[in-house]
């Protein structure tokens, strides 16, 4: 049996950093597993194990791919997933918008193969969440009617994804738009219903009602919001919300939820997954009044804090890398030379599947860079290190062929159009691209020959989502372009953070 200490935890937020908005936490045991948002990106799903709640490893991802992707738009795709242990399964639903089909994927290893798809028989819905009670029964409760909408709810059948009735409303929250992210709870004899309310940016906030029937009617909690800091215009974490209780073995009560370090009223890094603890008052969970960047709770004992390695393995290897709208397929393979992407027409501009592998930027300070082999035979070809937010906004710096010479350019493309930021000239052999990035900028460089010679400087906030515009965050990695299918091999990989902004100091690996 393993032991148990009740002692004083203390952890840094976020724990999960870089984009995993909308996350949902299951515990099976002393193993706790997380899923976070996706959107346009795969595999989509990441699945993440802890032991602590605060050190994450990605384990693998729910959905290996989805035909329905392949031609989303940016901040569509993928929605907030909920990840649930029922009937000795694993189980994550989740909704393909802009369609608004709801479907679920399970497992008997979270890692681990999951099965197809199942849809679920809904006309329409967004944010669906899953609860198995006390007699087996599952309520599927998701978000309907948009922003002046509420929350709906019906049983599922999870063998075929078939519902014992349309869904009918249950709770329409206390009057914020976009009530939304629902999760039903049986605690005790109270059916608690935790839900989002006032849009997933600086208006957010979390609130909660509880009934002794899963119908309803919900009575509110008079002290709602339980958790908001919209009050708190200078606090270095905004958009607080969209969360998900659960408890540990020795019985504490913690909540996992979306929150953003905004840099100027921007933010670049996406929607974080934040870690706050959370005590029960008269039937009714309650929380600390804000969200830290330390914090401490009772009964969390953490293994002594570790940096995370430099993420020196080559891209496409660990569970950490993805693509943009399908997977590998043709575009791209490891072998002995090193990454091989093979260029494709898309590009970075356009809604299709590209030749680029890429991990999240978890960090504010962080040095990326790769070594590039590449002979450019066409002017649309290029090949580099590309910092992706959207399909408007990204950044490539790249070796390319300008007036018949080889180059490295610095591209910067944001809604006014691409403008060429910066270029030199390079001789044959390898060249090794280098961006050091901080919470203002990025500087843009390259090495050939033993000397590094800086193009330019792009400031964050070209990359960043303005209010909630964007639901996403920037992913960095390798990619190339070409109409011809020029091959780029990337020899070498390095993602090195800085602990300046404190996230290191949870050892998060992916």
């Amino acid at each position: 049996m393993t032991e148990h200490h009740h002692e004083t935890g203390e952890w840094r937020n976020p724990v999960v950093p870089g984009c995993h908005p909308d996350p949902s936490v299951c515990r099976v045991g002393d193993d706790y597993y997380l899923a976070t948002s996706t959107f346009e990106y795969v595999p989509g799903i990441p699945i993440l194990h802890s032991r602590d709640l605060v050190h994450w490893t990605t384990i693998g991802h729910a959905v290996a791919d989805l035909p329905g992707l392949r031609h989303v738009a940016s901040s569509q795709g993928l929605f907030a997933p909920t990840l649930r242990h029922i009937g000795g399964r694993f189980v994550m639903v989740t909704t393909l918008m802009p369609e608004g089909r709801s479907f679920f994927v399970t497992a008997d290893d979270p890692a681990g193969p999951w099965s197809a798809p199942t849809f679920v028989d809904d006309e329409w819905s967004m944010d669906p969440s899953l609860m198995e009670d006390t007699d087996g029964t599952v309520y599927f409760t998701r978000h309907g009617e948009g922003r002046h909408g509420g929350v709906f709810q019906a049983v599922i059948d999870l063998t075929t994804g078939a519902l014992d009735a349309p869904p009918r409303e249950i709770w329409r929250g206390t009057g914020g738009i976009w009530p939304e992210g629902p999760h039903l709870y049986r605690v005790g004899d109270w059916y608690v219903l935790m839900i989002s309310e006032g849009g997933t940016s600086y208006d957010h906030s979390l609130t909660v009602a509880r009934s002794r029937s899963p119908w309803g009617p919900f009575e509110a909690y008079v002290g709602n919001p339980i958790l908001t800091h919209r009050h708190l215009p200078d606090h270095s974490f905004q958009a607080i919300g969209h969360a998900d209780l659960f408890d540990t073995p020795d019985g504490a009560w913690f909540m996992m939820l979306l929150g953003i370090r905004p840099v100027d009223r921007a933010h670049h890094l996406g929607r974080e997954t934040f870690l706050a603890p959370v005590r029960w008052v008269d039937g009714w969970p309650v929380t600390d009044a804000t969200v830290e960047p330390v914090m401490r709770s009772p009964g969390l004992p953490l293994p002594a804090p570790h940096t995370e390695p430099g993420a020196g393995a080559l891209p496409g290897v660990g569970p950490e890398w993805f693509g943009l709208r399908a997977p590998a397929d043709d575009r791209w393979a490891v072998d002995g030379r090193g990454l091989v992407l093979r260029g494709l027409p898309a590009t970075l501009d356009d809604a299709e599947p590209v030749a680029f592998v890429c991990r999240r930027q978890q960090h504010l300070d962080v040095v990326l860079t790769a070594v590039v082999e590449f002979e450019p035979v066409d002017r649309d070809d290029v090949a580099g290190l590309a910092l992706r937010l959207s399909d408007d906004r990204h950044v490539v710096l790249g070796v390319a062929l300008a007036d018949g010479l080889r180059a490295v350019e610095l591209r910067v493309t944001d809604p006014g159009g691409c403008r060429l930021a910066g270029a030199a000239t390079v001789g044959a052999g390898p060249v090794e691209l280098v961006v050091s990035a901080t919470a203002t900028d990025y500087t843009c460089s390259f090495r050939s020959g033993g000397v590094l010679r800086t193009l330019g400087v792009v400031p964050t906030r070209t990359l960043a989502v303005l209010e909630a515009e964007s639901f996403i965050g920037v992913v960095v990695g390798p990619y190339a372009s070409s109409r011809v299918g020029t091959e780029a091999v990337v020899t070498a990989w390095s993602y090195r953070p800085s602990d300046v902004d404190g996230t290191l100091a949870n050892g998060v690996t992916a």
